[in-house]
């Protein structure tokens, strides 16, 4: 993620939607539930590496890891679309 930690903490709420969820450092805990049915767990965790470099211009970067515990593919693939779009950063 081409972010500051300061920010991916600032978008991480409205990603995560109305899902329950807790930090422990650099890691949150996120139960998954569809129409009240717990569907399984998700741990993403994060950590700080160099930032990217393009000619003199430096991005922040942050390296994160999605651990699914219980959910197939299809589950996996609606949480991930909607976080992805919360996520997304750009401009014209």
């Amino acid at each position: 993620m081409g972010c500051t930690e300061a920010e991916w903490l600032g978008w991480l709420p409205a990603a995560i939607g109305t899902q329950a969820w807790q930090r422990d450092a650099a890691a949150v805990q996120i139960s998954l539930q569809e129409d009240g049915v717990n569907l399984g767990q998700l741990r993403i965790d994060w950590q700080q590496v160099a930032p990217r470099a393009i000619a003199q211009f430096r991005i922040p970067c942050l390296k994160v890891n999605f651990c699914f515990e219980g959910l197939d593919a299809a589950q996996r693939y609606r949480f991930m679309r909607r976080f992805d779009l919360y996520m997304q950063r750009g401009g014209g």
